[in-house]
Parts: C-alpha cells; sequence; structure tokens
C-alpha cells in the first residue's frame, strides 16, 4: 500500500467510484459480498487498492498546498521535479492570525498595518525527495497541508519578487 486505507465514510462517499473499480477488476456484486465474509484479506487488499488509486489521482492534479497556524503561514507551489516555498511568519502582531480566511490583499494591507510586531517572509524551493512527488505530498497533507487553488503563493511571489 502506498498511502494509506479509505476510512469507512471516505469509502461511503466513493460508493459509485469503488462500484465501478471493482466492476473493472472484474467483482460483481455478489462476489464482493461473498469476499467480505469468506476472503476478507483478498477483500482487504481490494480496498487498499482502491484506496492507492484514489490518492494517486488526488495528488496528480495538486498544484497548490498551503499549511496555516495563527503566526505562520506556508504556501507550496508542486511542480513535477520541484517544490517551491513562500513562508511569513509572524512575531507579536496579534492582528494577523493565519488561520482566519482571507484575500491576498487583505492580508497585506494587515502587514502594513501591523505595529508591535514583524513580519518576516522568506522563500525556497528544492526537489522532492528521492524524486517521489507522490509520497511527499502525502506525507505533507497528512503533517496538516491543505489543497490550495493557488491565488494567494502567486500574489505573495508577484508582490514580493
Amino acid at each position: 500500500m502506498k498511502y494509506r486505507r479509505l476510512t469507512l465514510d471516505e469509502l461511503q462517499e466513493l460508493e459509485t467510484e469503488f462500484v465501478r473499480f471493482l466492476a473493472a477488476n472484474t467483482v460483481t456484486s455478489d462476489e464482493w459480498t461473498s469476499l467480505k465474509t469468506t476472503a476478507p484479506d483478498k477483500a482487504e487488499r481490494l480496498i487498499e487498492l482502491f484506496s492507492d488509486v484514489v490518492f494517486d489521482k488526488i495528488i496528480d492534479k495538486i498544484e497548490y498546498l498551503e499549511h496555516r497556524t495563527k503566526s505562520d503561514l506556508k504556501l507550496f507551489k508542486c511542480g513535477e521535479a520541484r517544490i517551491e516555498l513562500i513562508g511569513i511568519k509572524v512575531i507579536g502582531a496579534d492582528r494577523i492570525d493565519f488561520t482566519q480566511q482571507q484575500t491576498a490583499e487583505e492580508m497585506l494591507g494587515k502587514f502594513r498595518v501591523a505595529p508591535n510586531g514583524s513580519v518576516k517572509m522568506f522563500t525556497a524551493e528544492k526537489g522532492y525527495k528521492n524524486g517521489d512527488r507522490p509520497q511527499e505530498l502525502f506525507k505533507m497533507m497528512q503533517d496538516g497541508c491543505l489543497i490550495a487553488q493557488g491565488e494567494l503563493f502567486e500574489s505573495l511571489r508577484k508582490n514580493f519578487q
């Protein structure tokens, strides 16, 4: 298994896709019902294989990730061979809270009026560990990164180049 097994709730949300997956693997509804009781290991392997297929499709489409805490914002652009980071750390400015959803303009406005604090911005770029983009992005999501649209990353890159 490359990633993790989907939870029961996730499987229920993907029931239609799972039925198609079973059909593509020539497993009928009756066979599936029987497998769950007579060969639970085989049924589990099919669920694990389906889980990997689902995560592969999700990860393949990721272009941007973000990780937010109250005082830290890390935005990632996930290319094919390299990942770029724009990070912002705020020290002592209570008016800024990155866990609040806000536009790039609203965030930039708060930076300009961040009295009694400092804002540090940093950038970095690197290749994926062992060249394994899917595994690294999956681990980042397990560690709290969320899939993002990229507007904030691109806006900050444009405003701070």
